[in-house]
């Protein structure tokens, strides 16, 4: 399948801090590529290379077949990280102010952006001001804004931040709706839940580098199954059980604990609950659980998404490769 993006040998410096080490991967043509990482893992960077607004340290970029994103810029959509719309403008006025900046005439911004609207059931806000909308509304009306010129390709960095679940559910089918319509989707998240929901493809990065690239299935099955054991148990006991090959504590709570126990490829839960009745572990639950796209994030990187690493600095050790 044609690639829409390819990277090859990014990387990215600021002075002593090395922010992307040597990023290589592709997005094809209609698809929704998720580029995951915590916060600080160099992943804005990367996109802000991508669109052309500041270069690489090294390595090659090509977006819809040019090395520069400016040159293609009106055919890309963008929505950064740090929002921000005229305060005092209609949401209409706004979508078609950035729609004429794309190149599209304001007329058929303001048709587009009434459309576009009611069918993201902001029809009725039309009229009003952006500060009188909700944080919700407002990003919806942001993201309507960064593809009402039809890209073909949709950056969009961070686009779930601070939104209640109701308005996640919200972004995640405009994105769907954006890959039905034929663009290629790329964006960044920590939050590995909707990249399991949205993604055909993703990229993990951790610390600047490339941990995985691939299907989510395929990321998934690079960790274990597990199991879920609640009880007044000693973890060794559990450790003990047939096909588990770690245990580690989720919590500890009045010597009430839940344990987390790994098991082998080819076990299947039954027997270590059929061994942890006949040796009388007071178990209160156990659960067999397939891993996620979170499980595969820690162990493919050591690292947990949801912990902010954006102050991080490079040790001496990465300084040197």
């Amino acid at each position: 399948m044609t690639a829409a993006l390819t990277l090859d040998g990014i990387s990215k410096r600021y002075g002593d801090f090395q922010a992307v080490r040597d990023l290589s991967f592709s997005v094809a043509k209609g698809s929704i590529c998720g580029f995951l990482g915590p916060n600080g893992a160099g992943k804005t960077s990367t996109l802000r290379m991508i669109l052309g607004l500041q270069p690489q340290t090294s390595g090659t970029i090509s977006i819809l077949g040019s090395s520069d994103g400016r040159r293609v810029r009106d055919r890309i959509g963008f929505l950064p990280e740090e929002r921000g719309l005229y305060k005092k403008m209609t949401p209409v006025d706004a979508i078609a102010f950035f729609g004429a900046l794309k190149g599209l005439p304001m007329s058929e911004g303001k048709r587009r952006a009434r459309r576009m609207l009611e069918e993201q059931g902001l029809g009725a806000a039309q009229s009003k001001k952006m500060k009188e909308l909700s944080k919700g509304m407002a990003q919806k009306v942001q993201l309507i804004a960064s593809v009402v010129h039809g890209p073909e390709f949709v950056i969009l960095d961070e686009p779930f931040s601070g939104l209640d679940p109701m308005n996640q559910q919200g972004l995640e089918q405009m994105i769907r709706g954006l890959a039905a319509d034929g663009a290629t989707v790329l964006f960044s998240t920590h939050v590995m839940q909707h990249a399991e929901r949205l993604c055909d493809t993703v990229v993990l990065l951790a610390r600047g580098r490339k941990a995985f690239e691939g299907t989510v299935d395929q990321a998934k099955a690079t960790s274990r199954r597990f199991l879920e054991v609640e009880g007044a148990i000693d973890p060794t006991a559990v450790a003990a059980l047939p096909g588990v090959v770690s245990v580690e504590t989720i919590s500890d709570r009045e010597g009430v604990r839940a344990l987390k126990a790994a098991l082998a490829p080819d076990a299947g839960g039954q027997e270590a609950l059929k061994a942890a009745f006949l040796t009388g572990l007071d178990v209160r639950r156990f659960a067999l659980k397939e891993p996620t796209l979170h499980d595969a994030f820690i162990g493919l990187t050591g690292d947990n998404p949801d912990q902010d690493q954006s102050v991080r600095p490079a040790t001496p050790t990465e300084a040197a490769r």
